[in-house]
């Protein structure tokens, strides 16, 4: 009789499956609270931290002056114009520029009078000084105007170019870019009058100088709309 209800109980490996099932679904029920309790932590906290950052930027933008606001980020940037019947325009060929080609113009206007203005940048020298490091687009354009009596059996072709140089530490002054024009005017022709443009970006480190030179300098107007030079932080 005790035989029969050993035989008609569960087996010892039925026993063991149960107890490994009831484990499993134990600790997946474990596993699945813990999730969604700390899932519930993890929302409140990164909600704390938004408003307490939203909170400080606040703060901090009721410290700032409201004229600071008024006038917004300080733009970095310098358009200057010739300087027409001014003395002194160009350089001496025996400057310290000796070694760029060309002849520097040194005189650019920089009030406010016409076009002409600086922003964070400073003109010396007919150079504009470099205060903030970044890349900066620079430009330049020069107005020839020939007006010269044409004589017999004289070569009447002129070579034009524009020079843009940096000064940085290096000794030597570093040509940015240059651009030209070959023209031969004819012995009928009372004047002729081409300009020249270019520009480029480049990096620029704090205290660099950059400058305009040209050949054939006589040729140069110095109209303030024709003749410019400038230079603007792009990034």
């Amino acid at each position: 009789m005790a035989m029969m209800e050993v035989q008609g109980g569960p087996s010892l490996g039925q026993t063991c499956v149960l107890i490994v099932i009831f484990t499993v679904l134990l600790q997946s029920l474990c596993v699945a609270v813990t999730y969604v309790y700390f899932t519930n932590e993890l929302k409140q906290m990164i909600l704390r931290t938004s408003e307490e950052t939203i909170s400080t930027v606040q703060e901090k933008q009721q410290n700032i002056s409201p004229l600071v606001r008024e006038r917004g980020p300080q733009r970095v940037a310098a358009h200057i114009t010739g300087t027409r019947g001014r003395s002194n325009t160009l350089s001496s060929p025996n400057s310290k520029n000796e070694k760029a080609l060309g002849r520097k113009i040194n005189s650019w206007e920089s009030s406010r009078s016409g076009h002409s203005f600086l922003s964070n940048l400073h003109l010396r020298n007919g150079e504009l000084v470099i205060h903030e490091k970044g890349f900066y687009y620079i430009y330049s354009q020069t107005y020839f105007r020939f007006q010269e009596e044409i004589k017999e059996n004289t070569k009447n072709d002129k070579q034009m170019v524009q020079y843009i140089y940096k000064y940085t530490s290096y000794p030597d002054p570093i040509l940015l870019m240059k651009s030209a024009r070959n023209s031969c005017w004819s012995k009928d022709a009372e004047y002729g009058l081409y300009s020249i443009y270019q520009g480029g970006i480049f990096e620029l480190k704090e205290n660099d100088r950059i400058f305009v030179s040209v050949t054939n300098e006589h040729l140069i107007d110095m109209d303030h709309e024709a003749s410019f030079f400038g230079a603007f932080l792009v990034g």
